[in-house]
Formats: structure tokens, C-alpha cells, sequence
């Protein structure tokens, strides 16, 4: 008899190791509640990141700018052209350098930034004569650059406008 209650009760043991089905069910529903929850968020991260790049990659092309236009009316680079008004005459020459008045060169950017919404090298560009809304370059100098991509921040504005 003790040698039967002994079987019995490793039975018994043997058949609670393991997990039910509703138990599964249950720990499986939580997993996917918390990754449901969780992806908004990541994606949410993702977003500002390409806006941290976007505002910095902005701001490095821009500065660049203003460094050429500063030295171009200062006299200090070589020949410029009148009808550029001292800007770039695009974002290629601002990373290819420019000779200045005493025969060195000046780069001004190292390599053109990859727009993080766009994940291109190609940026929208305004000259001086264009209208500062437009979405399209007139070719004369290189006066801003914005991004192409169509998307919009929280807010509401449109990322071509930063």
C-alpha cells in the first residue's frame, strides 16, 4: 500500500512540471501586450533621432555657407563671381575647397551630409533670387539647403521648412 501511494504521488509530480496550455496562452497574450506597447515607443526614438541629425546636418551645411559668404565679402577668396553675390555656387564646391587671395586652398565641409529623412546626399537648394518658399532651385547660387522629404514634424510643419 505505501509502495502504491509512492507511485501515485510521482505521478502526480510528473504531471505538474510542465506548463498548461491556458498558462501558455496567458504568458504568450503578456509578451505580446508589452511588445505592442514597446514598438510605438522605438519607433517614436527613431523619429527624433533623424530629427536631432536632420536640425544638426542642417546646421553644418549652413555654417559652411555662411563661412563662404563671410570670406568671399571679406576679399579673402580668390576670383568670385558677381552674380553669385559672394555665395556657393553649390554644395559640391563648399567640400571640393576654393583657392583664396594668397593660392591656398579652403574647404569648407568635408562631405556633404546624408539627409536622414531622405537617407541621401541630395538636398533641396535656394538661391538668393529664388522665393524662399519654393520647392525648386534657380541655379544662380547656393544661398540654403533644406530636405526633400515630404514628412512632418509633431508639430505639424513640414520638415522642408526647418
Amino acid at each position: 500500500m505505501a509502495e502504491e501511494t509512492a507511485i501515485r504521488r510521482e505521478r502526480s509530480r510528473r504531471r505538474q512540471r510542465g506548463l498548461t496550455l491556458v498558462e501558455l496562452i496567458v504568458a504568450f497574450t503578456i509578451l505580446t501586450l508589452l511588445t505592442a506597447m514597446a514598438v510605438p515607443l522605438a519607433r517614436y526614438r527613431v523619429q527624433r533621432e533623424k530629427e536631432r541629425l536632420l536640425r544638426q546636418h542642417l546646421t553644418e551645411i549652413r555654417t559652411a555657407i555662411d563661412r563662404y559668404k563671410d570670406m568671399a565679402d571679406q576679399g579673402l577668396l580668390g576670383r568670385v563671381d558677381q552674380q553669385t553675390y559672394g555665395y556657393p555656387e553649390s554644395l559640391d564646391q563648399l567640400v571640393e575647397g576654393v583657392e583664396t587671395a594668397d593660392k591656398s586652398k579652403v574647404r569648407f565641409l568635408r562631405r556633404i551630409p546624408i539627409d536622414p529623412m531622405t537617407r541621401s546626399r541630395d538636398w533641396g537648394l535656394r538661391s538668393m533670387q529664388d522665393d524662399p518658399g519654393s520647392l525648386s532651385w534657380g541655379g544662380q547660387n547656393l544661398f540654403d539647403v533644406y530636405t526633400k522629404s515630404y514628412d512632418r514634424a509633431p508639430d505639424g510643419t513640414p520638415y522642408s521648412e526647418w
